[in-house]
């Protein structure tokens, strides 16, 4: 909710503020843009579907490590753990995360990894994700699916595709199993992704298929994928 200045503020000039009034409405202005964080050392706070989850150490990081469970996938079997008391509609949600594809895994395994929020179930959420193994590709086709946007269940990767080609995915440099820190940033039915600290956005939606809704956060895995997550913090 956010915070009504004009009920500290007095309707004088503002010469005549105190000092320590302005104090406090700094404290509170900083207050209101801290983040609500999960440092995701536990399995604890989140409920885990179609997944295994483990607390192990990734790269010198702890980290949660989520690998999809089961022999088949679909759409409707993604991998999620949905983070118990998250409560999303707008704001920026950050978090550290590593993806490649697991052991025995199947040759267009790409390590997929990401992020759903408005989630409302297992099968209805939007989600930002990348292909680590793209990033480098030598393929330039390849190189431009590196990352992608899905509104589950109505408008999977495959029908975006089809439909609008090249509109919910772009290139971004990727390395396989190395942290890689996401920032999505969410207002009403647009949302923008951001890899590794850059100052411009690498995938930009401007018609989120859920339109303007409100949901759980949660870790996500395609198939085929050994997910590390770590230091999610989310600003509303």
């Amino acid at each position: 909710m956010p915070f009504n200045f004009d009920a500290l503020a007095h309707p004088v000039d503002s010469c005549h503020h105190s000092p320590m009034r302005w104090t406090l409405l700094l404290l509170l202005a900083v207050t209101a843009l801290e983040a609500q964080t999960w440092p995701l050392d536990s399995t604890t706070p989140m409920s885990v579907l179609h997944a295994k989850a483990n607390v192990t150490t990734h790269s010198g990081r702890k980290a949660l490590q989520l690998i999809q469970s089961g022999e088949t996938f679909s759409n409707s079997s993604a991998g999620l753990a949905a983070i118990s008391g998250s409560d999303f509609e707008d704001g920026t949600i950050e978090i550290d995360l590593a993806g490649l594809p697991r052991q025995g895994a199947a040759q267009a395994a790409r390590g997929f990894i990401g992020v759903a929020f408005r989630l409302q179930d297992a099968t209805h959420y939007e989600a930002f994700y990348i292909r680590p193994t793209n990033g480098r590709a030598d393929d330039q086709l390849r190189r431009n699916h590196s990352t992608q946007y899905i509104g589950e269940p109505e408008f999977p990767w495959e029908r975006l595709r089809q439909e609008s080609p090249g509109v919910y995915e772009s290139y971004t440099d990727l390395v396989p199993g190395e942290w890689t820190k996401l920032k999505i940033v969410v207002s009403g039915v647009k949302a923008q992704l951001f890899v590794n600290n850059m100052d411009q956005p690498c995938l930009i939606v401007n018609d989120l298929k859920h339109g303007k809704s409100r949901g759980k956060i949660a870790l996500w895995i395609g198939p085929d994928t050994e997910g590390y997550f770590a230091n999610l913090a989310v600003r509303k």
